[in-house]
């Protein structure tokens, strides 16, 4: 019955230690130069012209690094190094004919060598498994003295920490690859996705230009403006063509932030020029009173930027006071390093308290009085991307005097120009 228990526990350290083995991959790669410069520098320690790193197998033993021999691999029941596996400290034998564990061993006999003088020390993983030991040997008696032995462990730690070492980069380069391969599928999918973003956007954009211009001309109609059940079926047929082009653009603008922002020098009033063209349907509905101040060229990715401007102004426009003309400022200024672009309006304002929460996704800015107007969710969330994205901050501020102030910050280049001035700075005296 012992002997059955002995042979198991047996064969459970030996499946333990060489999936540690098996872990380091020593046995299927090159020892590398630092194994091999460690069992030199051993032999050379102890002055011996032979030196191993041998692993233990539960059938072999495998020689990883060897000085002045070439390695090889031998049954583990001829292995010098298998009979002492166990001992958790170094051994030191200055005659292996006289040692029992070793007298009848054929590397000791002359079957396979002359060995006389054997010393030895534990290699030991992290969890404390042992899987080899690091073994000097001559075919000479000798003896080492005790601060030898412990010199012998320490040169055995170290080469556990190579092996510790080598197993952790090993794993970082997998990590790595890992990464990069997922880093390059995501530069894919989200390069899909802005196509499919912009063909969408295109198929659905000419149609749906088509039916709000069909319906503005069907309102001029006589008989429909003189009635007002078909004047209030095209008024929300109008509107809802104007608030399916707005999600559109909020669509295609969040899938384009999902992309690396491009760096080329943009001169913000064009890109506003811009976004007020497309917005033009919703200025002609508000009567909005739009001025825009004098603005800088800066260094951005010109279709993220035209996102961002079209977003900001189509809130502005949409969150108006009801009966009332909105009136929007676009302006610019320079804070040392950073451009600070501002869209401030007189509309309805956002709740105390959720200024920061609208820029999260899918949270909609309802209006704190007035319409009640809400947006999609995506629009102020895609700022937030774009912005940050371009190394920037973006906040709301109440307006003085009611509404809103929007702004974002981007850094400003040292070519960078236009926008207003700050205020010149009274001299020291």
């Amino acid at each position: 019955m012992g002997t059955a228990r002995s042979t198991l526990d047996r064969e459970d350290a030996d499946a333990v230690r060489e999936q540690e083995i098996e872990r380091y991959a020593v046995l299927t790669t090159p020892p590398g130069r630092e194994l091999q410069a460690l069992v030199e520098l051993t032999a050379q320690i102890f002055a011996v012209p032979t030196a191993a790193i041998n692993l233990v197998t539960g059938t072999a033993q495998h020689q990883v690094a060897t000085a002045g021999f070439e390695p090889s691999v031998c049954a583990r029941s001829d292995s010098m190094c298998a009979a002492v596996l166990a001992e958790p400290a170094a051994v030191a034998v200055a005659d292996a004919r006289d040692d029992p564990r070793f007298a009848d061993n054929p590397f000791v006999t002359g079957v396979i060598g002359a060995v006389r003088f054997y010393a030895s020390a534990p290699l030991l993983t992290p969890a404390g498994v042992p899987i080899g030991r690091l073994c000097v040997f001559d075919d000479a008696p000798r003896r080492i003295e005790e601060p030898e032995r412990r010199r012998l462990a320490v040169l055995a730690e170290r080469i556990m920490d190579v092996l510790e070492l080598r197993f952790t980069t090993q794993q970082v380069e997998r990590t790595l690859g890992e990464l990069t391969s997922a880093q390059q599928e995501l530069r894919r999918s989200n390069e899909a996705l802005l196509h499919f973003a912009g063909q969408v956007s295109h198929d659905l954009r000419n149609p749906l230009q088509v039916i709000r211009s069909n319906a503005e001309l069907l309102g001029m109609e006589p008989v429909v403006a003189t009635d007002p059940a078909l004047s209030s079926v095209v008024e929300q047929i109008t509107e809802s063509t104007t608030e399916m082009a707005s999600l559109i653009r909020d669509v295609l603008a969040d899938a384009r932030a999902g992309s690396l922002p491009r760096r080329e020098p943009v001169d913000l009033r064009e890109t506003v020029d811009r976004a007020l063209r497309d917005l033009a349907p919703q200025v002609r509905e508000s009567g909005a009173d739009v001025t825009v101040g004098d603005l800088p060229r800066v260094h951005a990715d010109p279709e993220l930027l035209y996102a961002v401007m079209v977003n900001l102004l189509s809130n502005a426009l949409k969150f108006r006071r009801p009966g009332t003309r909105p009136t929007i400022e676009v302006r610019a200024r320079r804070h040392t390093s950073r451009w600070r672009v501002t869209v401030s309006d007189d509309g309805t304002g956002v709740p105390p308290g959720t200024e920061s929460a609208v820029f999260l996704p899918y949270v909609r800015a309802a209006a704190s009085t007035g319409t009640g107007t809400e947006g999609h969710g995506i629009g102020l969330a895609t700022v937030h991307r774009i912005v940050h994205a371009h190394g920037g901050e973006v906040g709301l501020e109440p307006r003085s005097g009611g509404g809103t102030t929007a702004w974002f910050e981007l850094p400003a280049g040292p070519a960078d120009t236009g926008g207003e001035q700050p205020p010149a700075q009274a001299p020291d005296r």
